[in-house]
């Protein structure tokens, strides 16, 4: 059933206040994490280390690059300035990649993580993944933490020129997707590849979105098919369909901000079978739902704290993407 909710007054613009009354104002009211990132994952993630402690080896190149992230022995990975590459570079076990400052990164292709555990990628700019890569692909993989990315292509291009922004697929399982910023792109992230992957699939695709920043992102915001996914406190910009569930997934859509977006939440698109959707507490702003399926997903089994939506706009904006750990 699709729904549009009420029109809303529009209320007169506030008076200008000055940047430093502004900056103070902020500080007040700002929850803790935005000030703050995380040193852990909250989420499905829950418990990913990646390197640990291991001595952080920085690299400058590529080449440097595919041999310091190869093997399964604890590893510590800084990149240092913008790399260019073709395709994906596979991630091994036991790995944290970490970006040095705020524009380090790649452009062009991205990382793949393949049948792998416990990796942890943060602080990274990956940009134009060019299809058929991602500009990250979690395939066949357990424990991973995305993490303050930005995440980036444009949509002068076929929606298809470019494929996903982080794809999560092939039974991947226990992932949290936090404080990132996704910008100009098409299809944002894919959960579960294919209609026909129930056999695979099924009873795996936990992941957690907390704390994103989808801004000019058309879609898959994200896209989930047969998992578990909890969504919540993100701030969603631009899209026509942004949240989707279908093939009986299971979606918890909790305290996200959406604006100028056609469908907020859907559950009966594109699939033969519908997904379902529990919605708790979430600033629409004028965008549709389309809920054929209301779930049995309203509690996840991890400890965390969600903002009211009424903070996640001025949270998000200051905390997500690079820069900020």
């Amino acid at each position: 059933m699709r729904t549009l909710p009420p029109r809303r007054r529009i209320r007169p613009a506030l008076p200008v206040i000055g940047a430093a009354a502004l900056a103070v104002t902020a500080a007040l009211v700002l929850p803790q994490s935005a000030v703050a990132a995380e040193t852990a994952p909250v989420g499905f993630g829950a418990g990913t280390t990646g390197g640990g402690g291991a001595t952080a080896v920085t690299v400058t190149t590529l080449a440097a690059f595919k041999t310091a992230v190869t093997g399964d022995t604890a590893k510590v990975v800084k990149v240092s300035g913008l790399i260019s590459l073709s395709g994906q570079v596979d991630i091994g076990s036991n790995t944290t990649v970490l970006g040095v400052g705020s524009a380090s990164g790649f452009t062009g292709g991205g990382l793949r993580l393949k049948k792998v555990t416990n990796v942890v990628v943060r602080n990274l700019n990956i940009s134009k993944p060019v299809a058929p890569a991602d500009g990250i692909t979690v395939q066949a993989s357990t424990k991973v933490w995305i993490d303050h990315n930005a995440f980036s292509s444009d949509r002068d291009h076929d929606k298809d020129y470019y494929d996903g922004l982080v794809d999560i697929t092939h039974a991947s399982d226990y992932v949290t997707v936090s404080w990132n910023t996704f910008k100009d792109h098409y299809k944002g992230s894919l959960v579960g590849h294919s209609d026909n992957n129930a056999s695979e699939d099924t009873g795996h695709l936990r992941v957690t979105y907390h704390h994103n920043w989808f801004n000019n992102v058309n879609s898959r915001i994200p896209s989930l098919r047969f998992g578990t996914g909890h969504f919540y406190d993100n701030y969603v910009v631009g899209a026509d369909t942004a949240v989707h569930s279908r093939m009986g997934a299971q979606l918890l859509v909790e305290n996200n901000v959406f604006r100028s977006t056609a469908v907020a939440v859907t559950t009966n698109r594109d699939s033969d079978v519908d997904g379902y959707v529990n919605l708790s507490g979430n600033d629409l702003g004028g965008a549709a739902t389309e809920i054929s399926q209301v779930g049995t997903f309203t509690k996840p089994p991890y400890s965390y704290t969600a903002e009211s939506a009424s903070t996640v706009v001025a949270s998000v904006t200051s905390g997500a993407g690079t820069g900020k750990l």
